[in-house]
């Protein structure tokens, strides 16, 4: 065979690999397979992507839900639109505020698991308004502009040190500058009742957090009684720390404690 043969073989050798390689589907995953995962306030869905991206090479179908956070009934309604279109069951996962979202949307049949990422975990007539009202002295206050127009927002000066301490500063600006404005009345949503009473749930602590205090997480934890894991990271840690986050979640997913 001379050169130019040799290459012409070594080129399509490599080529039908290739395509071998790309035909060739991730693994089926161990438990649960459908991943929903539901964002918090004054942000939306993208924040997933870091762990969306690792959940799909780890072979898990993965639904985002892109609340408006108007309500709390709008919400739970766009996430159980959501959990209507998988094929099975259900790992619900919620951060932040989305942790109110899933703990009323999660008495959906559809979910056997829930996972809290620095998330709200509130018991019957519970709302985010109620468990902040008295924040223990010491605690950091998050910097949570007055009220325009029924909708909330965080100082954009102050969002990257409350909101995404351990984030890269380029990209926490830009999660400052593109808040999704957050309804009063969803904070004040009250759930009626929490999923996690019936069904079994994770939840990831977030032990450098300045919007929801790690002593709070962790009574919400307890109270819940979670399977907990905690991580250094600020409330962003979705962002900052995918890889934790997905750990907890493939945790849920395979039904670990």
């Amino acid at each position: 065979m001379n050169l130019k043969s040799l290459a012409f073989a070594t080129v399509a050798a490599l080529s039908s690999a290739s395509i071998a390689h790309a035909a060739t589907p991730n693994p089926a995953p161990k438990g649960v397979k459908n991943i929903v995962l539901v964002h918090g306030g004054f942000v939306d869905g993208s924040g997933w992507q870091k762990v969306y991206n690792r959940l799909k090479q780890d072979g898990y179908q993965v639904s985002i839900v892109q609340n408006p956070t108007t309500s709390l009934a709008d919400d739970v309604a766009f996430t159980k639109r959501v959990i209507a279109q998988q094929d099975g069951p259900v790992v619900l996962v919620g951060h932040s505020y989305g942790g109110v979202v899933i703990s009323e949307a999660g008495t959906d049949p559809k979910v056997e698991r829930l996972v809290y990422i620095a998330a709200f975990a509130p018991d019957a007539g519970e709302s985010v308004q109620s468990l902040i009202a008295n924040p223990p002295p010491g605690a950091s206050v998050p910097p949570i502009l007055p009220p325009q127009d029924g909708f909330l927002f965080l100082d954009r000066s102050k969002f990257a040190a409350s909101f995404a301490a351990d984030v890269p500063a380029d990209e926490a600006e830009f999660m400052a500058a593109s808040q999704v404005p957050w309804g009063v009345e969803a904070l004040a949503g009250k759930v009626s009742v929490p999923a996690w009473k019936a069904k079994p749930s994770w939840y990831l602590v977030a032990t450098d957090d300045h919007m929801i205090p790690p002593p709070a997480q962790q009574m919400m934890a307890k109270r819940a009684g979670a399977t907990v894991a905690e991580t250094k990271g600020s409330h962003a840690i979705y962002v900052s720390k995918p890889e934790a986050v997905v750990r907890i979640i493939e945790q849920a997913a395979q039904g670990k404690k």
